[in-house]
């Protein structure tokens, strides 16, 4: 089996991409390996996947073998048709895993355009793909943020989601619908993974964990947003992952579905308060930190926290690991990572 992960330089992709090799799949990755934040970091996770830098290089050029006998990665736009469509016809995918997106809920207020075009019509092209290349199961990366202002907890995926606060959240309600429209015209068997609030090594840091951690370690302060006052449902990576591989292995079909398609919360289901994840942060970090409390930011919510009952009766599996656990091993490998680099 064939599986192709978009975003494969990305946070999650990397690790999907990891161990879907370590259970014996052949993978393709792509990536646009964009400057949306640190490259460094998105070379360095490649690394990890046996796709050396070329030295003389700023970026990779072609397709590249790994030191993984069934890896293989391109640096492609999803943006740019023509030439993912001769990357499908040419690799005859079983599955796509698209994890590609431009992230972030505070950029999409400075920088619109990066989200259409990377987000909607990189979208679209995935799935023209697929329509046109005999796709099994094509699964792809919602968001918490589509729940907006919905302010039933916990969320569950039967909650009415048209009432977005950024515009991160959306496009990805609108790949939802995108996706269920190709579902519903071309029988496509799609499955929309709406995460909440990944965390773990190889993180990104524009997030929380990274900046929390990076400005302990410096003695500088640290945001804490609506004075603190906001709960996350924290996700661990390896969690993430789980869930994804085995969703991956169970396609949705027709039946009495009027389409084969799906959407799955993937968190948690423990909202964890943002003064306490901080506190377990000092903790393993070794540093108490200063605290620059602020006012909501435009475009955040409150509060997450996933119902995953869709998620348990589908493949029978609800994410576990608690934040003490996933802070402690997210610290080691950021003092490893950071003091190295």
């Amino acid at each position: 089996m064939k599986i192709l992960v978009t975003g494969a330089a990305g946070f999650i992709g990397f690790h999907l991409s990891k161990q879907l090799l370590s259970k014996g799949y052949t993978v393709f990755g792509i990536d646009n390996i964009n400057d949306y934040y640190d490259v460094n970091l998105k070379y360095a996770r490649l690394n990890e996947l046996g796709v050396l830098r070329e030295d003389s290089m700023e970026f990779y050029n072609g397709c590249l073998s790994s030191s993984y006998s069934k890896f293989k990665f391109m640096r492609i736009n999803l943006e740019d048709k023509k030439e993912l469509s001769e990357l499908f016809e040419n690799e005859k995918f079983d599955i796509v895993c698209n994890l590609a997106a431009q992230a972030g809920v505070r950029y999409s207020i400075e920088n619109p355009d990066a989200y259409i075009q990377s987000n909607i019509v990189g979208f679209l092209n995935i799935l023209e793909c697929c329509r046109y290349n005999d796709i099994k199961h094509l699964l792809y990366a919602s968001s918490s943020s589509v729940y907006g202002a919905n302010k039933e907890i916990p969320f569950k995926t039967s909650h009415n989601v048209d009432h977005p606060v950024s515009l991160y959240a959306a496009t990805k309600k609108s790949n939802e619908l995108m996706a269920h429209t190709y579902s519903h015209l071309y029988h496509i068997p799609t499955t929309g993974l709406r995460f909440f609030t990944v965390y773990r090594p190889w993180g990104r840091p524009d997030m929380a964990p990274i900046l929390f951690a990076d400005a302990m370690s410096n003695n500088r302060a640290i945001n804490v947003f609506n004075n603190g006052e906001m709960e996350r449902d924290f996700t661990y990576i390896d969690d993430i992952v789980e869930g994804v591989i085995r969703v991956m292995n169970k396609p949705p079909t027709s039946g009495d579905l009027e389409s084969p398609y799906l959407i799955h919360n993937i968190g948690n289901g423990d909202p964890i308060k943002l003064m306490d994840f901080i506190s377990v942060m000092e903790k393993h970090i070794g540093f108490n930190a200063i605290r620059n409390f602020m006012p909501m930011q435009p475009g955040d919510v409150k509060r997450t926290w996933a119902d995953t009952s869709s998620l348990e009766q589908s493949v029978d599996y609800k994410p576990q690991t608690s934040v003490e656990i996933g802070v402690k091993e997210f610290v080691i490998w950021f003092n490893k990572y950071y003091q190295s680099a």
